[in-house]
């Protein structure tokens, strides 16, 4: 009897790749992989078994990235952007270089303090505030809005909890987040700072050399856009007239949130599963604001992507079904060899693969699968491990040649579109293919040496 399963999966998940870059009538984007994980359920590919398998990984690491956009959106109502934005050109001294550096820095500590997903919806809304105000061309703008969404995407990397794919899979091989941290900070910090340094050298012409500096009063005024106006689809609501700035709460917010991402951390070493730190932070806040100002979580029940549980679950399980069907028993059978050979072949090999994966098909399945794959393959632990972080690299990093590559890419574009900027896919590739294959290899050639040096 034919069995239809393979094909039949491959064209689900092709179709899901297809709706997720045409998104049709603005769908919101866990809508295709829903629809999909439904067919590939009732087809029986992926039995309930498997389901429940899937809840237990995908939950705990969904629930700590919705309680970090959670925490911005609070930040967002004491006034951090506003002030963050103000400061920022004002930092800058009326440099237009050094206001590149700080952007660059800003998206950086946005995706370590939150994720890659929340920094790009809060620090492309910034940037936009920025160059608006200092009345920047185009061409003068683009500097500033491609490094801050290429960076804050890449910041991912240095650690494990500022990316759901990151986290499901840093589950799947048994680090811990310490771990994760210690051997990769180092090498993914080389390589963004590579993409920096390489996006710098493409653009300065561009760059303007001096920009004007703001007048104080411009950091209550209507002028700033909020970040949590700005939807992931175009069905979310719009922005009030901002309130003045309270610093004192201000202080105890940001204290608060820098006490809690410590905290995630400290969890690993007591055995406390990190979406507890994370949701009682966010309650914390919640609670602060509430008893100052008087506002209930109603904004937050608003404007929270909790679709992010489903995006992830749904997605989880048609890469589940190409892990039934035998995709992953395909690649083990063709890069074995490669992998277990060294650190060296372990650390290109599969970085290059998730880097191929994941501009193709987007980096959250390719991350699974690769990520499947490697357990297959009975490697021993170092190696394992090296490549894992290898893969990372590739669905962090690699992934940036196309808008494609990333969910947190995808949403950039809509959101600079949807302000009136118009960058095209062609636009966006013709700077990404010129820095992101010199800092993808930058990376991995960290990596090795880097692992190399600490295990010996």
């Amino acid at each position: 009897m034919y069995d239809f399963s393979a094909p039949y999966t491959l064209t689900i998940f092709f179709l899901m790749v297809l709706f997720l870059i045409w998104r049709p009538r603005g769908i919101n984007e866990s809508i295709p992989p829903a629809i999909s994980a439904i067919f590939i359920f009732l087809a029986g590919i992926v039995p309930l078994s498997d389901i429940f398998k899937i809840l237990g990984i995908v939950s705990g690491a969904a629930i700590t990235i919705l309680s970090t956009i959670v925490m911005s959106i609070i930040l967002d109502s004491v006034g951090f952007f506003r002030w963050t934005a103000y400061n920022l050109v004002n930092r800058a001294n009326g440099s237009g270089v050094l206001l590149y550096w700080y952007i660059n820095l800003l998206c950086f500590l946005m995706t370590m303090f939150f994720n890659n997903d929340g920094s790009i919806l809060i620090t492309t809304p910034i940037i936009i505030n920025i160059v608006t105000m200092l009345k920047l061309r185009p061409k003068q703008q683009f500097p500033y809005l491609i490094s801050g969404a290429l960076i804050a995407t890449a910041s991912s990397a240095p650690i494990a909890v500022s990316n759901l794919a990151n986290l499901i899979a840093l589950k799947i091989v048994g680090l811990d987040l310490n771990s994760y941290v210690a051997m990769m900070f180092v090498p993914s910090m080389i390589g963004i700072i590579a993409i920096s340094l390489l996006l710098y050298r493409y653009f300065r012409k561009d760059i303007p050399k001096r920009i004007p500096v703001l007048p104080a009063s411009y950091i209550n005024q209507e002028y700033f856009v909020s970040p949590s106006s700005i939807p992931l689809h175009p069905s979310a609501g719009n922005a009030n007239r901002p309130a003045e700035i309270d610093m004192s709460m201000f202080m105890v917010c940001i204290s608060i949130v820098t006490l809690i991402r410590a905290g995630l951390f400290v969890a690993e070493s007591f055995n406390i599963p990190i979406e507890w730190i994370g949701i009682c932070g966010a309650l914390l806040l919640i609670g602060y604001r509430w008893f100052r100002k008087g506002v209930g979580p109603y904004d937050i029940v608003k404007k929270t992507p909790w679709h992010i549980i489903l995006f992830a679950f749904s997605i989880y399980v048609v890469v589940y079904a190409l892990h039934n069907i035998g995709l992953t028993a395909l690649l083990v059978e063709l890069l074995r060899a490669p992998i277990s050979a060294n650190y060296f072949t372990a650390s290109l090999v599969s970085g290059g693969l998730l880097t191929l994966m994941s501009n193709l098909f987007n980096n959250l399945p390719s991350v699974m699968i690769g990520t499947f794959t490697l357990t297959e393959m009975g490697l021993d632990l170092h190696t394992l491990q090296i490549s894992y972080l290898a893969n990372i690299i590739g669905s962090d990093i690699g992934s940036l040649i196309t808008p494609m590559g990333t969910l947190a890419s995808l949403i950039w574009m809509f959101l600079v579109r949807k302000n009136g900027i118009k960058i095209s896919w062609a636009k966006y590739m013709k700077v990404t293919i010129m820095v992101i294959p010199s800092a993808l290899l930058i990376s991995l050639l960290s990596l090795y040496i880097w692992v190399e040096w600490l295990f010996f």
